[in-house]
């Protein structure tokens, strides 16, 4: 019999960190910086792994969380000298590719939505409502533009003008932060940052991808049929369950659920 002592196992071993679900989003299984922090600490630490891979699906978020996130693994990649293999599921888009292109490779299945390489303000008007059902809007602020695009005034040009600025700002560090990761790769004869999807193959054409892999098969053709796998993931407190936390999560699901179906999904 063949006995196999943990601290004498010479066989490779990956670490399997799990992302799913929106980015920066209000609910408990959001992906932030501060929550996947201490994640990603012991995925690249512990048992000396020989690559990380990350399972991927999201459909984005906030910007400036997977800027962290993404700034987040490439520390600690090049710190412990561990490669990073991304492998996309549903979908990575918006700020769920940015986090895909923190990784050294992307593989996908077939049918996966990749890139929307884009930034996106959403919000609504509600002045003409409150006029006719007799409603005075009264602000008063130090500071001319601390009201800006209040969604309860008139939409001032001004405001327009200088949100469509911040969202120019962050779409070029956006594009910056593509360009860099996929050096070299990147079909650059095809426009690829005005926020389109493609599916796997196509993305793979475009270079926004290496090609078709699932994690399983790509990591035993990489590291041998033995290749060990140690998972990752956020844990769902289980008092987060209870009282007004569900009724929180409930609504966050809802905000989630409307983000994967902006894919299709």
């Amino acid at each position: 019999m063949k006995v196999r002592l943990p601290f004498l196992d010479k066989t490779p071993l990956v670490s399997v960190v799990r992302m799913s679900g929106t980015i920066g989003m209000s609910g408990r299984a959001s992906l932030t910086d501060n929550a996947l922090a201490p994640i990603l600490e012991k995925a690249f630490k512990r048992g000396k792994p020989s690559a990380v891979a990350i399972e991927l699906n999201s459909p984005g978020g906030s910007p400036v969380q997977s800027s962290l996130i993404g700034a987040r693994i490439r520390r600690l990649s090049e710190e412990n000298k561990v490669p990073v293999i991304a492998f996309v599921e549903d979908v990575a888009a918006s700020g769920g590719y940015w986090l895909a292109a923190a990784a050294d490779e992307i593989w996908a299945d077939d049918s996966s939505v990749i890139g929307s390489i884009g930034v996106i303000s959403a919000s609504f008007g509600a002045h003409v409502f409150l006029a006719r059902q007799g409603v005075e809007r009264r602000v008063y602020t130090a500071g001319k533009s601390k009201s800006m695009l209040d969604p309860f005034r008139p939409e001032n040009p001004e405001d327009v003008a200088r949100l469509k600025t911040l969202l120019d700002d962050i779409h070029g560090n956006f594009i910056s932060h593509v360009k860099t990761r996929r050096e070299g790769k990147l079909d650059l004869k095809k426009d690829l940052f005005q926020g389109d999807i493609w599916l796997a193959g196509r993305a793979a054409e475009l270079g926004l991808i290496e090609g078709i892999g699932h994690l399983k098969p790509k990591m035993q053709e990489r590291f041998g049929e033995d290749v060990r796998f140690r998972r990752y993931g956020l844990k769902r407190p289980i008092w987060s369950r209870f009282g007004s936390q569900v009724a929180l999560d409930a609504l966050s699901a809802v905000e989630e659920r409307a983000e994967f179906a902006r894919f299709g999904l």
